[in-house]
């Protein structure tokens, strides 16, 4: 027996040795596998980017994680102690790993072996950090023993208060919530500080499981957790019973976030998010935490979407209805089917989907999808023609039974003061592009790229190249009055022929009215956008010199060499056209487009920024009632400042007597000029104010005519107006900025020639200070009636071969 018990013994050793050397064995090995746990003395989390408006509002948030780094003495206690009552009650006392803990879990396991749950755990706060940052979540032994292993090491490195930060900065709260900075924002709208201590606790419940705590789909859950979290604050004493009592009778209220935060600014943040990621990355983009200040004016750019989306819905009216785009029926189920039934994105905030129950002659009865009963009244359907193909419409309905049918699917709209009366909407199908620019910084203050955001992402004032038409034309009188050309020469409006050349067809530009007024004066030729006059003058002055012009202001780099682009044949970008014009209002300086200010990276320091003009005084430490820095922006001077002003008169002429004389009712100092292309497929208004300059383009994606009587002065003046009417409605009216040197002489409109004392119709001219009327007065044009070949019986001028 004595043997017996000794040979046990040796062998209950033995085993314990080899127990002991392969434990060690085995932990050895997963030591040697355990990550560096040095690399959170120095954590930088993925971290939200934020756009700031020109005003300091936020305007969107771009992030992998949605993230906001607090440092652990910005944030309140009371979170702090939350967090600890419910994950860590010991977080303070112990080394990382909490034994107690621990062993409960374990006896808690035991019991749990056969009924399929879950096992639990008993991790505290440092482990949690620990497999957050260093490990994965795989449900493993190995893995737990790296987690304890890892939690002591940290614990001996870093203070209580540093895993604490990476603790609450880095835990996922749900709702795309990494960090209580961003889950408070997320669920309450709220900064830490603003939380209240109900709001507190339910953050608090959450690490242990987001989704099956969602106050959304389980309310009673989420309170539940929500109150435990507060008896566990009482029990450690971190809150009154009081205080307590008061918060579990509390709702839980979370708010519904949007994703962007500043209204009608999509197109300026997705802008100014591809530039970013073209320039710095998406890493940076998404992960970096950068802050970006931009130059967008929320107040102007909500007046500019404003404007624009009325100016397209005002066009489709014109071009009647398409018809419902989905019809559905109905029968038991057709509540049901509307909320199924999708309709083109796009539409206005106040619009809602409906379905048409009932058509008589007088009007359609309908239900929206929210359960209200209306009705369509026949008076006003008289827009709704049937749209038909090239911009046709057919006969004006006389029955609503023409326009709609039972089960349509359709937009509508709540007519004011008048209840249960609405009016039918669609989605208009022409689109466009707006910038509007400070043509003296060259910020971009609003950017409209389309109709609607949600319909086409595709921003059409920044990335369509599309033809000018005669918006390009300031730029060949521009040119000319720079070689020496004066507003008051004479160019001739004839019929121009070119032969172009053997087996090419002979090029015969002619004027919108395809009339012809013989000779005019050259700010005539512009104010009443004549194409003859211009085609003649591109040709006078050479087209190599009107291709150098269009590269200084840049409207295009490569402008083609032909007489054709002097009328706005070659295409380029609403926003280009918005600079270029900017040249003009301000003196010939050019100041290119630009979005964004400066960026700062997670910690402040400034990566970008726009303004280089170098200033030592700015790089102050601190104001010490030092006087602000006191230096001259440097602008390149690209055309001259007397043929810029002079230019600024002409266009100011158009808008008071020219293609976009409509602006005489604003009773402003105003000026811009109208464009349309060939076979009104596109049409532009670009236009400016002393200190504002708007360019609007109007046109189908897959070009298309708008419809013969849809110009630059029919579909796009009036939202330059309208924005107009509203960015300037408090700015007092101020007129044009005249430079040294140019002289004001009333002149004959007609002739060019100096108004005498008699005359009742004259304009005042802005002349060049070496200007003389007594030299000659230079007359385009009528020399190659004579010269260049016999005048055609129909007057025509031959130029270059036969007519």
């Amino acid at each position: 027996m004595l043997k017996f018990i000794s040979y046990m013994a040796s062998l209950a050793f033995f085993t314990l040795i080899l127990l002991i050397v392969g434990v060690t064995y085995e932990v050895a090995k997963i030591n040697i596998s355990i990550p560096d746990y040095r690399q959170l003395a120095d954590y930088a989390p993925p971290v939200t980017t934020r756009l700031f408006a020109g005003d300091g509002q936020v305007m969107m948030e771009y992030a992998a994680e949605k993230r906001l780094f607090v440092p652990e003495e910005k944030i309140p206690d009371i979170i702090k102690k939350a967090f600890i009552a419910a994950e860590d009650k010991h977080f303070y006392s112990h080394a990382g790993l909490d034994y107690l803990g621990i062993l409960r879990a374990v006896i808690g396991n035991l019991r749990k072996i056969g009924t399929g749950k879950r096992p639990a755990g008993a991790s505290t706060i440092t482990q949690q950090v620990a497999k957050n940052f260093l490990l994965s979540s795989e449900l493993s032994y190995t893995r737990k023993i790296k987690e304890a292993i890892l939690a002591r090491r940290i614990n001996k490195a870093f203070t209580k208060e540093h895993v604490l930060e990476l603790y609450l900065n880095e835990i996922y709260l749900g709702n795309r919530a990494y960090g209580v900075a961003a889950a408070a924002i997320n669920y309450f709208g709220k900064a830490l500080a603003e939380l209240t201590l109900e709001e507190v606790a339910y953050l608090a419940a959450l690490p242990k499981g987001p989704n099956n705590y969602n106050p959304v789909t389980h309310y009673d859950a989420a309170i539940q957790r929500r109150n435990w979290v507060l008896s566990r604050m009482l029990e450690d004493g971190y809150i009154t019973e009081e205080e307590a009592k008061t918060a579990m009778e509390k709702p839980l209220k979370v708010v519904k976030r949007k994703s962007g935060f500043l209204k009608d600014t999509e197109y300026y943040s997705e802008e100014v998010r591809r530039t970013i990621s073209n320039n710095f990355g998406d890493e940076a983009l998404y992960q970096g935490g950068l802050i970006v200040r931009t130059t967008v004016d929320p107040r102007l750019q909500s007046m500019a979407t404003q404007a624009f989306r009325k100016g397209l819905l005002a066009y489709d009216r014109r071009h009647g209805w398409y018809g419902a785009t989905a019809n559905i029926q109905i029968d038991e189920n057709y509540k049901e089917n509307l909320q199924k039934a999708e309709l083109p994105k796009g539409a206005e905030p106040s619009w809602q989907k409906a379905v048409v129950i009932k058509v008589t002659k007088d009007k359609a009865e309908i239900e929206t999808a929210e359960g209200k009963e209306g009705k369509i009244l026949m008076s006003t359907l008289g827009w709704a023609r049937h749209a038909e193909k090239g911009q046709n419409m057919g006969p004006v309905p006389t029955s609503a039974e023409q326009v709609l049918q039972k089960g349509d699917v359709i937009y509508v709209e709540a007519i004011k003061d008048k209840k249960g009366e609405y009016e039918l909407r669609q989605i208009p199908r022409v689109e466009g592009g707006m910038a509007v620019m400070d043509p003296h910084t060259g910020k971009v203050l609003a950017l409209v790229g389309g109709f609607s955001f949600a319909k086409s992402q595709f921003n059409r004032a920044t990335q369509a190249y599309r033809q000018t038409g005669s918006s390009f034309k300031p730029f060949v009188y521009l040119t000319a009055l720079e070689l020496g050309y004066s507003p008051t020469d004479l160019i001739l409006d004839a019929p121009f022929v070119l032969d172009q050349g053997v087996g090419m067809p002979k090029w015969k530009p002619v004027n919108y009215s395809k009339k012809f007024y013989g000779l005019m004066t050259l700010r005539r030729g512009v104010e009443l956008s004549k194409n003859l006059m211009t085609v003649r003058l591109a040709q006078d002055i050479g087209m190599d010199k009107i291709v150098e012009m269009s590269r200084r202001v840049g409207v295009n780099d490569n402008l083609p060499p032909y007489l054709s682009a002097s009328l706005g044949a070659a295409d380029t970008r609403v926003i280009n056209m918005v600079g270029a014009y900017c040249v003009i209002v301000n003196g010939g300086k050019k100041v290119p487009p630009y979005m964004i200010e400066r960026i700062q990276d997670r910690t402040g320091k400034t990566i970008y920024r726009h303004e280089q003009t170098p200033c030592p005084e700015c790089a102050a430490d601190k104001w010490e009632n030092q006087e602000a820095p006191d230096f001259n922006v440097i602008r390149e001077q690209v055309v001259d400042s007397l043929s810029a002003y002079q230019m600024t008169s002409i266009l100011e002429g158009v808008a008071v007597r020219g293609t976009g004389a409509k602006l005489n009712g604003l009773h402003r100092h105003l000026a811009g000029k109208t464009g349309t292309t060939n076979e009104t497929k596109d049409a532009w208004f670009v236009g400016f104010s002393p200190d504002l300059v708007v360019g609007v383009y109007v046109g189908f994606d897959e070009p298309e005519s708008l419809g013969r009587y849809e110009t630059g002065a029919q579909a796009a003046l009036p939202i330059f107006y309208d924005f107009m009417e509203m960015a300037l409605k408090d700015v007092p009216d101020t007129s044009f900025r005249i430079p040294e040197g140019i002289k004001l002489v009333r002149v004959n409109p007609q002739s060019g020639k100096p108004s005498g004392l008699g005359d009742t119709t004259y304009i005042v001219e802005a002349l060049k200070p070496d200007f003389d009327f007594n030299n000659r007065q230079r007359v385009i044009g009528e020399d190659k009636a004579v010269i260049g070949g016999p005048k055609q019986s129909d007057g025509s001028v031959q130029i270059g071969g036969e007519y």
